[in-house]
């Protein structure tokens, strides 16, 4: 039984939150969290760490990559919670962190982060350059996930196998190279007027890398076998040729590359798979957006009729997210975009990322979705994106922020292991292979670390998620989490920015990072006076709602302030028309009150608790207290 479901989350962990403002109904801070979002980046990077590196905890790692094979490898990223640099995956990385600047740079400028991202993406291009030395060469991947997975370190101490491999033209790998060809192009575009010269050379190494797929096809995981347990490349590689000449084209402006996606696409598939999912590895629903937005913008020419057919199918995806499509996105009962167990929430914000720049493009032509029978309007598919990216801030059945550092109730216990050891500035004394897994791996408490800006796995099909270290599912972090919701939160956080579009896209240039004064702090929330007959109250708000067998259920906040000048304890609350599951209060016979790790509540502070119901809020009122 779906109630049944829910009753077992109760179990799962407290969720009564001590709050210092009344945030529970001022809605989120995007741009607070798109701040959050991109430091994440910083705790990912491998190589020699910069003077201006703001995740103190962290320290120069993996200098010797590369040195065996004679190529120098330093730098790049850590993919997720372990220590391997996987080439795919930190390709479209690179990629979305591109297009999101691409799209929404002004958004990000005018809040000041634009330069950090554009740091976030040279970290990465930077890399990929060096993996790239000669034409048909392109290294895939530092160290090998079965020996890295066998221990526990910081990165500061890897003793694990530190192999390079690589692809050439006897061991190609078209997807590896037409993700790592389409990541190089998105990228020049973004430094074409900060840094012109490091643009061409982005450009060039671009053209190199898709002549370098195209001529020598074969899936990278059958010449980087070990790249097979973890990154297999399902989807082959005719996605990402399609792909890399689409962002070739919108980087280089020639019409070898347009040709290449209007001769392609039908053969290749871009006109043909009908999707329902985009990530590191499918990229046809990225394809199909972007060369709509050139049918759009008027470019097909001859290939009017291909490009519909891309057209069609982008429009395909786009229904199915919002539940309007001839099949359509699992979701959970709480809304949230389901796939997989297994870091679900990569597909959720690629595909937020991709209908938020389609409604943006619909809206800019004066278009609309066209849904089966049904035009729906550009702003349905932005307030999709917003949906999931509320759930994962914390708008959700359990009240937990599934970004690491955001709110206040996040994971604790997160599945990485730089985070969760101390840091090797802290004390630098060596943690062994498998003595991590003993000392820190199995701990039960909170990583020493905070692991900042991180998007976890996220919960499963029926919104649970259990904070567990060892719960990799729900708990690792990833690169290609964060990369597309780095343009979902400058979109929400700064508006549509009042141009169009669908124009040639111009990325200002940013504000020097190291001279970017600090926000001035924010106001704390001052009490209001109270009466002394009336010191506590109770605000009560519906957060969202969904259907489930047929019957419409809703989650409350419900939130409690001390409008005292003293200390509020022995809280009994009245709790009636209660029908399903309550998260944050303990119970003690007909009443409720403090959870049993929270003894008071000092003046001017507020406590949270939610629940879950098929009706209108519930009764609550306060029984009894006492102020000391």
């Amino acid at each position: 039984m779906y109630m049944e479901k829910l009753m077992r989350l109760i179990e799962m962990t407290p969720l009564l939150l001590l709050l210092f403002l009344p945030s529970a109904f001022a809605g989120h801070d995007y741009n607070q969290a798109l701040s959050k979002s991109i430091l994440f980046f910083e705790a990912q990077r491998s190589g020699y760490l910069p003077h201006n590196q703001r995740v103190t905890w962290r320290a120069n790692s993996g200098l010797n990559d590369g040195k065996a094979s004679g190529v120098d490898l330093v730098g790049g990223y850590y993919d997720a919670g372990d220590n391997v640099k996987f080439g795919l995956p930190m390709a479209f990385t690179i990629t979305m962190m591109s297009w999101s600047i691409i799209e929404y740079g002004k958004q990000m400028g005018a809040n000041g982060e634009l330069g950090h991202a554009m740091e976030a993406v040279k970290w990465g291009t930077d890399y990929l350059i060096k993996a790239h030395p000669e034409p048909y060469v392109l290294y895939g991947e530092v160290g090998d996930g079965n020996s890295d997975h066998y221990c526990w370190q910081r990165p500061e101490d890897m003793t694990t196998n530190r192999h390079a491999y690589k692809i050439d033209p006897s061991n190609p790998g078209s997807d590896l190279a037409g993700e790592t060809a389409a990541a190089m192009a998105a990228a020049s575009i973004v430094f074409r007027r900060s840094n012109p010269a490091y643009s061409t050379e982005l450009l060039r190494h671009a053209h190199q890398l898709f002549e370098f797929a195209d001529k020598y096809r074969g899936k990278y995981d059958s010449s980087i076998t070990v790249a097979q347990k973890y990154y297999r490349s399902i989807s082959g590689y005719n996605d990402e040729l399609l792909w890399a000449a689409a962002w070739l084209y919108q980087a280089s402006n020639n019409e070898y590359y347009l040709n290449y996606l209007g001769k392609n696409g039908d053969s290749m598939g871009g006109t043909g798979w009908a999707m329902t999912e985009f990530g590191w590895d499918v990229k046809y629903a990225g394809v199909q957006t972007l060369v709509a937005k050139f049918l759009m913008q008027g470019k097909a020419g001859l290939h009017a009729p291909v490009f519909e057919r891309y057209h069609q199918k982008a429009e395909y995806f786009m229904c199915s997210l919002i539940g309007k499509g001839g099949r359509n996105i699992q979701k959970t009962p709480g809304g949230l975009i389901f796939r997989q167990r297994w870091n679900n929430m990569q597909f959720v914000t690629s595909a937020s990322f991709l209908a938020t720049v389609y409604s943006d493009y619909l809206a800019s032509s004066r278009g609309s979705l066209k849904c089966a029978a049904v035009n729906v309007a550009p702003s349905e598919l932005l307030s999709f994106a917003k949906s999931q990216v509320d759930y994962i801030l914390g708008d959700n059945p359990r009240a937990t922020s599934y970004m690491v550092g955001y709110g206040n109730n996040f994971p604790r216990q997160v599945h990485h292991r730089a985070s969760s050891i101390i840091s090797f500035k802290v004390d630098p004394k060596f943690v062994a292979c498998r003595q991590g897994y003993a000392t820190w791996y199995s701990r039960k408490a909170s990583d020493p670390n905070v692991l900042t800006g991180a998007i976890v796995g996220g919960p499963d099909a029926y919104d649970n998620f259990a904070d567990e270290r060892d719960n990799y599912e729900q708990t690792e972090p990833a690169t290609y989490n964060n990369a597309p919701l780095l343009g979902i939160l400058a979109r929400l956080g700064g508006g549509h920015g009042g141009y169009n579009q669908l124009l040639p896209v111009v990325v200002p240039a940013p504000n020097p990072v190291v001279a970017k004064p600090k926000p001035a702090p924010k106001p704390k929330f001052t009490p209001t006076p109270a009466t002394s007959s009336n010191p506590i109250t109770i605000e009560q708000k519906m957060t969202t709602s969904w259907n489930a067998k047929g019957k419409t259920y809703y989650r409350y906040s419900t939130i409690v302030t001390n409008k005292s000048y003293k200390t509020l304890k022995d809280l009994k609350l009245s709790i009636s028309k209660l029908y399903g599951p309550l998260w944050g209060l303990s119970k003690s016979g007909n009443s409720y009150g403090f959870p049993t790790w929270l003894n008071s509540l000092p003046a001017g502070k507020s406590i949270e608790f939610v629940y879950i119901h098929s009706t209108s809020p519930a009764d609550v009122s306060v029984s009894s207290y006492n102020l000391a």
